[in-house]
């Protein structure tokens, strides 16, 4: 299993959004990414479980 690191762009087409909303999410409801020198990388596992457990979906108050 290929088990690499996917930049904002590739997160974005996997999910279906725009890369706005990727970086929108990392903020406002603390979407699991990794900052590598000035780049946001993810996990495709992490972001699934994070899918997974409704937090795409969840509204801050």
């Amino acid at each position: 299993m290929e088990d690499r690191w996917l930049s904002v762009d590739e997160i974005g087409a996997y999910l279906g959004v725009k890369r706005d909303t990727v970086y929108k999410w990392i903020v406002e409801k603390e979407m699991p990414a990794h900052k590598v020198g000035r780049l946001w990388k993810f996990k495709k596992d992490e972001i699934d479980e994070w899918v997974r457990k409704g937090r795409a979906s969840e509204t801050r108050e």
